[in-house]
């Protein structure tokens, strides 16, 4: 049974967010529209614009007049990778919801085995584990894994280091994540933490298949920081525990003064005082910046300002799809 236009609800909703892709846009829907076609179910493709500079907007245009299934959201300006999942998940119609990017590295011929996992061991969540990758730089696989460990061990979260954004979700799952009220939500670290029933499926992580990756060192640091305040106190109680040392050694400090004053002999010199004040005052800059992290998430959730504004739904049958409409 071949599907190619969804006959009310879809069953599958494939979230795609995009940015700047209109090298490997042509190459992503001859992929991914026949894997879709022979699935058994109906289904729809939603396409995320996140403010897209380049050609994007009019391949999409193009492609969706040739292809009934697919749906194309544009957001107002670039809100991120993480954003436009976002989006895409509050616009899903599907019982069954796949993100997947459009950079070919995770195979689109996996959805179907994603979607008969789901289905056959009666779970929430399939994520798509990378067996092989080598094709990602050294740099790259080894940063990955640190970032992983790291948030195994401070946020407590069972989590594949090869796991990223490819997964499958059930509405459930899905209805959950848009509930919450989080702003700035890492999603790699929200399914987890939600603890739904899942299960994995391998795959051979590719290399892109053109254009260049839109995650550079810089979004990778931000991404980590955002993880990391976001999911775990352990950096506020870094702080708490450097305070009380460096309470501690003061106190030692004061002891040692006070018996050298007492026993006539001379106080440490310069070079002592100065390494004490440079520890110190480099202990009080780290636990500051460690507290201006949360305080800056804390002021973000309490402007309450979107994530991202939606400037085109296809789906609105209009030059422009309406008005703006905020997200979460």
């Amino acid at each position: 049974m071949r599907v190619s236009e969804p006959p009310g609800r879809p069953v599958l909703t494939v979230v795609v967010p995009m940015f700047n892709e209109e090298a490997v846009l042509p190459l992503f829907v001859r992929r991914l529209r026949p894997v879709l076609d022979e699935l058994p179910v109906p289904y729809e493709v939603l396409a995320v614009d996140d403010g897209s500079t380049d050609t994007t907007p009019v391949l999409l245009q193009r492609a969706l007049r040739e292809w009934p299934a697919l749906r194309v959201v544009r957001l107002r300006a670039n809100s991120g990778h993480q954003a436009a999942i976002s989006a895409g998940l509050q616009r899903s119609r599907g019982d069954w919801v796949v993100t997947i990017d459009a950079d070919l590295q995770d195979p689109p011929e996996t959805i179907a085995r994603m979607y008969a996992a789901a289905v056959s061991q009666d779970v929430d969540v399939v994520y798509g584990v990378r067996s092989d990758r080598t094709t990602d730089s050294a740099f790259k696989r080894h940063t990955a894994g640190a970032f992983y460990r790291l948030m195994r061990r401070l946020a407590k979260l069972d989590i594949s280091q090869d796991a990223g954004d490819f997964r499958l979700m059930s509405r459930e799952t899905v209805d959950a994540i848009n509930a919450l009220p989080e702003q700035g939500r890492v999603l790699r670290l929200v399914v987890p933490a939600l603890g739904f029933p899942s299960t994995t499926v391998d795959y051979k992580r590719e290399a892109r298949a053109a254009g260049e990756s839109k995650y550079p060192l810089r979004k990778m640091v931000g991404l980590t920081l955002d993880s990391v305040t976001g999911f775990s106190q352990a950096p506020l109680r870094f702080a708490t525990w450097f305070s009380l040392l460096g309470f501690v050694v003061a106190a030692l400090v004061l002891v040692y003064g006070v018996w050298s004053k007492l026993s006539g002999g001379t106080a440490s010199g310069w070079a002592s005082t100065v390494v004490i004040l440079a520890v110190f005052s480099a202990l009080q800059l780290l636990c500051l910046g460690i507290l201006g992290e949360y305080v800056g998430r804390t002021y973000s959730a309490l402007q309450q300002r979107p994530s991202y504004y939606v400037a085109y739904d296809s789906e609105h049958h209009g030059p422009r799809g309406g008005p703006d409409e905020p997200g979460d």
